[in-house]
């Protein structure tokens, strides 16, 4: 398959899966979360997808890798967060595990990307 947009990347896919999935959960925390750790989550998983959609855009793989990192700092702190409601009894176990999953999904698959596009840099 020729990737021909951001939107073909099974990573950004798999992003989008991730951001769905938390976007679905947040609206059964407490209340008095919607601008706290609602929020905080929503934009953190949006960063995923966001970011492998602007750094493919740009111009150079150095860019694109500086995007993939960026990206993988909104991972962390979306599993961050996840655990975090967790602790909070936000969210069950069987839930909990289910978005670990797919956060681990995804990160493999961005360091894949990353390792892929270091690959096709000139050695210094």
């Amino acid at each position: 398959m020729v990737i021909q947009d951001y939107r073909d990347l099974k990573v950004w896919q798999a992003a989008m899966q991730l951001t769905t999935a938390v976007y679905a959960l947040t609206p059964s925390f407490p209340k008095f979360e919607m601008f706290g750790l609602s929020s905080q989550m929503q934009r953190a998983a949006v960063s995923v997808p966001s970011n492998i959609a602007e750094g493919h855009a740009r111009d150079s793989t150095k860019e694109f890798l500086r995007f993939i990192s960026i990206a993988m700092g909104s991972l962390a702190e979306i599993e961050t967060q996840i655990i975090l409601a967790h602790q909070l009894n936000y969210i069950e176990e069987s839930k909990l595990a289910e978005l670990l999953e797919k956060t681990g999904t995804v990160g493999r698959m961005l360091r894949g990307l990353q390792h892929s596009l270091k690959a096709k840099l000139p050695s210094p």
